[in-house]
């Protein structure tokens, strides 16, 4: 199963899960993309791979005419029931369907690294209006804390070998080689997501290649999830957990 295969198939699995159990972002960080691109009334955003609407939630409150892209059908469904003001559209990161220069700006939260790394940039080129930009937001777990590094490893050592990561830095190679843009600009905010301990197991388990695995395998990452969580001094015997999250925010703008 390559990496789209698994992102399709995961998260169509797992969109409760997955709703309940990813962190929300701070407002520090809408805050900085309103003032960097210009969003606001009268603004048409373009967010790539928006899910059921964590970051979309955030990106309405700017004033903004919202247009949020998701293949995966499941999850535009919970999308539109959750946030029926919004325009949602059918479509890729790679393929959009949105008219030519009629965006003033594109995000992509949680998702710029499933995306192909020189179709996505190009689609990108043609949607946005001269003077736009284009925003990417990752929430990214802090494993320099113990039980978060011993967690993560149940995630890495299941991981298909193709799966795409936004840290090996390759996105940013790939949109610093292109033509008419500024540098990259970027930020980073800490984001503490303070939730139950079956929620932490339910972040594990709504992973997108984890969420593809059949239900005995599953029952063996609880358990394995359940053996951290039981063996940290910070999580053991504990009704909540907070999972560190740093919050990455990067930016670019076309350049005239």
């Amino acid at each position: 199963m390559g990496a789209h295969e698994v992102a399709n198939t995961g998260y169509a699995r797992s969109v409760r899960v997955y709703e309940r159990a990813r962190p929300a972002y701070p407002l520090p960080v809408l805050a900085e993309l309103t003032d960097a691109l210009g969003l606001g009334a009268g603004r048409t955003v373009v967010e790539l791979g928006a899910g059921t609407g964590l970051f979309t939630r955030l990106l309405m409150l700017t004033g903004a005419r919202v247009v949020a892209v998701e293949p995966v059908a499941a999850m535009r469904g919970r999308l539109v029931e959750l946030l029926p003001s919004v325009t949602v559209a059918d479509g890729t990161a790679e393929h959009t369907g949105v008219a030519a220069g009629s965006a003033h700006a594109v995000i992509a939260a949680q998702a710029w690294h499933w995306f192909d790394a020189q179709a996505t940039p190009a689609e990108v080129e043609r949607v946005l209006a001269p003077d736009g930009g284009l925003g990417l937001v990752w929430n990214t777990s802090d494993d320099t804390v113990p039980w978060v590094r011993d967690y993560q490893d149940i995630y890495f050592r299941r991981a298909p070998a193709d799966l795409p990561s936004h840290q090996d830095g390759t996105w940013r190679k790939v949109l610093e080689s292109r033509p008419g843009w500024s540098g990259i600009s970027e930020r980073h905010f800490p984001n503490p997501h303070r939730m139950s301990r079956d929620g932490v197991i339910d972040r594990m388990l709504s992973s997108s290649h984890i969420a593809c695995l059949d239900a005995g395998e599953q029952a063996r990452v609880r358990r394995e999830v359940e053996g951290v969580l039981d063996g940290h001094p910070e999580t053991r015997g504990r009704d909540t957990v907070e999972l560190p999250y740093v919050t990455d925010l990067y930016w670019m703008v076309r350049a005239n």
